[in-house]
């Protein structure tokens, strides 16, 4: 009975992933497989593996290969006494499932306790796609007490009248967009990244860095104007 269960996960994870299922039942190692392969989920952590970062934040124009997004978080949220909670950790989307932005909403902060003030700070990998921007903005809307500041690395699919006019709600909305300079790079090699275990390398920026951070600003605030 297990075993149908398996097969039948493992068909619906097929499905999900595009492959082929007419001949699943004849070829065992396949199904085992897919029967192996976890289902999708939300990579969360503390601090990210170095290789990660240098490829999935490096501020390029073209990001191919680059099909995910890693969101690292800082939350500060504050009583009426002035007492200040803070927290820090990173997400990771696999698979093709829901997106890091809106995984933060649904297992970081699930519920928002109007008692506190919130600020959040996002650095992330891309820039919010049109869905994940509306769900930001819904966010918003209902909790007033939360303030949103966004770090990109990257902008995503930029040209698209669709993803311009979701940035532009969201600053609207009263969402901060920033793209990364130089030095947000390096606040996260040493706040995000694994450190070798007794001793801490120093950030060495790319030889594009700055150039490729200039055009990206330069497009964000074409569209944001």
């Amino acid at each position: 009975m297990a075993q149908k269960e398996e097969a039948a996960e493992a068909a619906a994870s097929a499905s999900q992933n595009g492959d082929d299922l007419k001949n699943l039942e004849d070829d065992p190692e396949k199904l085992k497989e897919l029967i192996d392969l976890p289902p999708f989920e939300i990579v969360t952590g503390e601090r990210l593996p170095v290789n990660f970062f240098k490829f999935q934040f490096r501020n390029v124009e073209y990001s191919s290969g680059r099909n995910k997004t890693f969101l690292c978080y800082v939350v500060e949220a504050q009583n009426k006494g002035g007492q200040v909670q803070a927290s820090r950790g990173y997400l990771e989307d696999e698979h093709a499932g829901a997106h890091a932005e809106e995984a933060f909403f649904n297992t970081i902060l699930p519920a928002f306790d109007p008692a506190l003030k919130y600020n959040v700070t996002w650095y992330v990998s891309s820039s919010p796609c049109a869905a994940c921007a509306d769900r930001i903005l819904k966010t918003l809307s209902k909790a007033k007490n939360l303030r949103l500041l966004i770090l990109v690395c990257r902008l995503f699919m930029w040209e698209e009248p669709e993803v311009q006019a979701a940035l532009k709600k969201l600053k609207e909305a009263g969402c901060k967009l920033r793209i990364m300079k130089p030095q947000d790079f390096e606040y996260i090699w040493q706040n995000f990244v694994e450190q070798e275990e007794g001793e801490s390398k120093a950030f060495e920026p790319w030889e594009d860095i700055q150039e490729n951070f200039l055009y990206y600003e330069e497009k964000l605030a074409d569209i944001l104007k």
